[in-house]
């Protein structure tokens, strides 16, 4: 006979377990085709997709597949981006940044402006590239006045994601941490408002960004922010906020 028992208060059944809370984890692709998802252990039946339409609007994606290592568990970090510039809603301000990953909204070129923008590689952003320079700060430890810029960013906001391959391989030994979250209760999101770095341990930053304009997050989480299991009876959703998008919708046109 061989019957492999577990106690009876333990959760066996069900898919594949979702957490909730602020996890430290490593990124072990980006944009990863059907056969490097099957070498990661992840099961599809046919090539991933990093494009969407929505609102008539076209968008590429770049999709980080981050591990967290105990407990184990894959999931992915998906920021939309479009060959396009980011303008305000009322048409009258640009996102700008610069090789310091500085954004800020502006009619023309911030370092004119104001004496805090360093004018290095000053140029008008992507729809798509403030959320992307904040996770490459986050996972690269970059400080605060350290250079973080991407050479091809002309080429990834269309879907050519190969200088971020390579980054996985150079940044293998360094972690983030991401809030996760539940939505509709199986699919497991990411919180795209902010990325914390490995060290110091800052979860007062998480709530900060969730209680600010842009900040609510479409996803049921404990309020502590610490990693559990998910249990729809001890998390919460921010029901009265307006539906997160990857990039605030109301100001891509």
């Amino acid at each position: 006979m061989a019957v492999s028992a577990n106690n009876s208060e333990e959760e066996v059944v069900g898919g594949v377990p979702l957490f909730t809370g602020v996890a430290p984890v490593s990124v072990v692709a980006v944009n990863p085709s059907l056969v490097e998802l099957e070498e990661l252990g992840i099961k599809m039946k046919s090539e991933p997709e990093y494009s969407v339409s929505f609102s008539d609007q076209d968008f590429n994606k770049v999709t980080f597949w981050v591990k967290h290592h105990e407990p184990e568990f894959l999931t992915r970090v998906e920021i939309l981006v479009q060959p396009k510039i980011r303008v305000s809603k009322a048409g009258d301000k640009k996102m700008f940044t610069n090789n310091f990953a500085q954004i800020t909204w502006a009619e023309s070129d911030p370092s004119e402006k104001y004496d805090w923008y360093k004018p290095d590689g000053v140029r008008e952003a992507y729809v798509g590239e403030d959320v992307l320079l904040s996770f490459l700060k986050a996972w690269a430890n970059v400080a605060n006045d350290g250079e973080c810029y991407l050479e091809s960013i002309d080429e990834i906001v269309k879907g050519n994601v190969t200088e971020l391959k390579q980054l996985v391989d150079v940044l293998k030994d360094n972690k983030l941490r991401v809030l996760l979250g539940v939505k509709d209760g199986k699919y497991q999101q990411v919180y795209t408002k902010h990325f914390g770095r490995l060290k110091p341990k800052r979860d007062d930053l998480f709530v900060k960004e969730l209680n600010g304009d842009y900040g609510s997050f479409n996803a049921e989480f404990n309020p502590d922010l610490a990693l559990q299991r998910y249990s729809p009876s001890v998390v919460t959703a921010d029901e009265t906020a307006p539906k997160e998008s990857a990039e605030d919708e109301s100001d891509l046109w």
